[in-house]
């Protein structure tokens, strides 16, 4: 975005989508909203749809059914719970409102998530990075890990994850408490065909991985010198430090992309933390 009048515009809708984020549980008006971006609440909400595409309080509902999507798949908490925290008095008018959004019902999500409607209808507008980037270059130590290879539609990796999960349980080979996680992505998963999109999840290991139900196998992420930058918030939005590492960084800084795939290192997990206090390190490998 080389407009500066646009950037500063879309800077001040950033500071309110992550404002959003982090007071989900809280009141969330117009008035409110508008005294963050410094907007006239008269025509805050005008200006919001236009931005957006959606009405505030629609926005800020999605955003509470989709922190929800995520507690009904990776956690243990009760239906009823999780709809209170999303702000609904019954679990009945959590039931209508989630099946409204992502065609299925609480219940039925939690049993066998069908991701593919979710993601199509949670699509928010890109940001720009809040705050400067940080590019760190470090040199990455060979790390051995067990992988489980996802091949297919990206919006189903959170099933591959899932079977990762459940695999990390059963071997007890890479507790996610002292085994560090990973992700592989070999392509961009906007422009990658869906039958060619390949992601690997990783967790550290220190011994061989024996063969298993879930297909999760031994694998090695090779030492090299890396590009680092931290990436705070969602993991939806994760091309909001991809993009400008590779259209800006890497151009200036006179280095060059390694023949090996981005992968990123997370240091916090959901539903350890919530989504908008996630820590991720994105690591570009470097010739």
């Amino acid at each position: 975005m080389n407009d500066p009048k646009a950037t500063a515009y879309a800077q001040r809708f950033g500071r309110v989508f992550a404002h959003i984020e982090r007071h989900l549980d809280e009141p969330l008006n117009v008035e409110r909203l508008s005294r963050v971006a410094h907007f006239s609440k008269f025509h805050f909400h005008r200006q919001f749809s236009q931005y957006a595409g959606i009405g505030v309080s629609a926005f800020v509902r999605l955003l509470r059914l989709k922190r929800a999507s995520h507690q009904l798949v990776f956690s243990r908490k009760r239906v009823i719970d999780i709809a209170l925290e999303a702000g609904f008095e019954s679990p009945e008018a959590f039931a209508r409102a989630f099946r409204q959004a992502f065609g299925q019902s609480p219940s039925q999500f939690r049993k066998s998530p069908c991701w593919q409607p979710w993601s199509e209808r949670y699509r928010l507008p890109p940001r720009e990075r809040s705050e400067k980037m940080d590019v760190k270059i470090v040199a990455f130590e060979e790390t051995k890990v067990a992988v489980l290879v996802h091949r297919g539609a990206p919006e189903r990796v959170n099933d591959s994850a899932l079977t990762f999960i459940e695999w990390r349980k059963e071997s007890g080979l890479s507790s996610v408490r002292t085994s560090r996680t990973f992700g592989i992505v070999y392509g961009d998963p906007d422009t990658t065909p869906a039958d060619a999109f390949r992601f690997d999840i990783c967790g550290e290991v220190s011994a061989p991985v024996p063969a298993n139900p879930q297909g999760v196998e031994s694998g090695t992420i090779p030492a090299g010198r890396c590009a680092v930058v931290r990436h705070l918030g969602s993991r939806d939005r994760l091309a909001e430090s991809i993009c400008p590492l590779y259209r800006e960084w890497l151009p200036q800084s006179g280095e060059e992309a390694r023949d090996y795939p981005l992968f990123f290192h997370y240091l916090s997990l959901f539903p350890e933390v919530a989504e908008h206090e996630l820590v991720t390190d994105i690591y570009l490998p470097l010739k």
